[in-house]
């Protein structure tokens, strides 16, 4: 299985917050059923040396053991909870709602959940099996099995100790920023291949679908989270046909709405019935859609979560520019990792170099659209941030390839100049603005004008 498959499958799984308390439990369950039963096997049979270790007290003290770890964990566990779901609310209300999946998938919160939850059950369970003498029956203490109750609820203090330090870390905007930058550059890698030539344009030109092309729809509606390349690519070579996906990864999806056309690879005639029912069986089977945006393979996922973050910074219920200055950091970064990727539509060949399969894909212009317009919008109004969009627009002028892109980076440019003229700034700012602006034209020619110096 390859990479790409892998992440698709394992996506919404890693973004839920219960399988692993669910998998800690059930292992909790076991362990307590399994371990008592060692112990009436073991504890007349250990030496002093081993035992000298182990719980010697009696059954009332390992029931007092056992219920004060059950009942403490319990109370740490509500307390846990609560503290996940204020941090998901804060996150959701102070920068993105689209942030959450990024608190979802932490392991850290995972496993603190699961350990304490998992010890919580473990110590029910074993207290089960503690007895007192009674006629007929001797009394019973599971040594080994109180003992481990005992050194698990003193991980799950060190657990708590650690997860309150990650959780205070976790609601910090620079982390949160980091972590979807990290995200977005691990789907960028898997994603994009690195272009090792001199211009980032297609060793072919994308075929243009005729008239007479079929159409397929959508099956489900929702979020177009990622497509299965090779289940496509292998219906179009069996039934001889070429299919144009038209929609892109993070597309809205409406069932029974066009996404994509077919037509025979000899582009004469019109597809048969029995290849259309097919092909539209294979659409269906190789298009995963979602009710949320994934990483998988939308690269501009993680755009859209660092620009909600700087618009919302620059809303008037938060006014935090330096947030927003701190997120167009971010996007200037990734935006210049693009700079030098395959973009644009994807073209699947089959084995005799025949194109067969078309993958719409965000192209250049496309994703500078969205990491400039919306913060030159809202920001407006403040100088220093449209002074750290005119050094964004420098920073990518700088890595940007081919004259597509530099015209791409251009055309923003002239944009910001609007923009900053119909401000009344101060002659300051004025120059500050100007000054910056220059630099980018530097930039655009292969000229890295020194900060600080005439332009």
């Amino acid at each position: 299985m390859n990479r790409q498959r892998w992440t698709l499958l394992s996506d919404p799984w890693r973004t839920q917050l219960w399988p692993v308390p669910s998998l800690c439990v059930a292992l909790a369950v076991m362990l307590g059923v399994v371990l008592p039963r060692l112990d009436a096997r073991l504890d007349d049979k250990l030496p002093d040396s081993v035992t000298a270790y182990l719980f010697s007290g009696g059954p009332e003290a390992a029931r007092t053991v056992l219920s004060a770890v059950a009942g403490s964990l319990i109370t740490v566990t509500s307390l846990t909870f609560s503290l996940t779901v204020v941090t998901l609310q804060l996150a959701s209300s102070q920068f993105s709602p689209r942030l959450l999946r990024t608190f979802n998938r932490d392991r850290v919160v995972h496993v603190s959940l699961g350990l304490l939850l998992a010890t919580f059950t473990y110590a029910l369970t074993v207290l089960r099996t503690v007895r007192a003498s009674l006629s007929g029956q001797a009394a019973f203490v599971p040594q080994i099995s109180v003992t481990v109750a005992f050194l698990l609820a003193l991980v799950c203090v060190l657990t708590l100790v650690v997860f309150l330090a990650h959780l205070s870390r976790q609601i910090r905007v620079e982390w949160i920023m980091r972590r979807v930058h990290a995200e977005t550059d691990a789907t960028i890698r898997r994603v994009l291949h690195h272009d090792t030539t001199a211009a980032i344009t297609a060793t072919a030109a994308p075929p243009t679908a005729p008239e007479h092309a079929v159409l397929l729809c959508a099956d489900g509606s929702g979020f177009l989270n990622a497509i299965d390349e090779r289940t496509l690519l292998a219906a179009a070579v069996d039934n001889q046909a070429v299919v144009l996906v038209d929609r892109l990864p993070g597309d809205s999806l409406v069932a029974g709405t066009p996404i994509a056309r077919a037509w025979p690879v000899d582009g004469s005639s019109v597809l048969p019935e029995s290849k259309r029912a097919a092909l539209a069986t294979c659409v269906h089977r190789a298009v995963w859609t979602g009710f949320e945006r994934t990483a998988a393979q939308d690269v501009a996922f993680g755009l859209r979560q660092l620009v909600d973050v700087v618009v919302k910074a620059l809303s008037p219920g938060v006014n935090d520019p330096t947030t927003a200055v701190h997120g167009l950091g971010h996007i200037a970064v990734l935006m210049c990792e693009l700079a030098g990727r395959n973009l644009g539509s994807r073209l699947l060949c089959d084995a005799d170099g025949h194109i067969r399969l078309v993958l719409r894909r965000p192209g250049f212009a496309e994703l500078l659209e969205l990491a400039v317009s919306q913060p030159r919008r809202y920001g407006a109004a403040d100088p220093v941030v449209l002074s750290r969009l005119a050094t964004m627009l420098r920073e990518v002028a700088w890595s940007a390839v081919g004259t597509a892109q530099h015209a791409a980076v251009a055309g923003h440019l002239e944009r910001l100049v609007d923009t900053v003229t119909h401000q009344n700034f101060d002659t300051d700012d004025n120059e500050l603005l100007r000054n910056d602006i220059q630099r980018v034209r530097h930039a655009l020619v292969g000229r890295w004008q020194q900060d600080g110096s005439a332009p």
